[in-house]
């Protein structure tokens, strides 16, 4: 009979987590989430100070002000995926048996 040699998984193997240079530190994940939510309410501040531009005639362009729009709504909609996946996420963790 043959001896059974250990599964090698090259891609697996392969990755690893990249070594950081001493002036890069790592940045946790609740960091990245609060300034990506502070992103999103500057988008929603420009978007809503474009909309009182428009409305006192003081913006010539509509295009601006929709696309100021549809940036803020799409980073709206994106952070309630990103915060519906983390919720789902965690409640799974919940129901794992130890």
């Amino acid at each position: 009979m043959e001896k059974l040699s250990q599964i090698q998984t090259p891609f697996i193997q392969s990755q690893s987590m990249p070594k950081l240079k001493q002036d890069e530190k790592m940045v946790d994940f609740g960091q990245v989430f609060k300034q990506s939510l502070e992103k999103v309410n500057a988008a929603q501040q420009e978007s809503d100070l474009l909309t009182d531009k428009l409305v006192r005639g003081e913006v010539k362009d509509v295009h601006e002000v929709m696309i100021a729009a549809q940036k803020a709504s799409l980073s709206l909609q994106l952070t309630l995926q990103v915060r519906n996946k983390v919720v789902e996420a965690y409640q799974e963790v919940m129901r794992m048996q130890v």
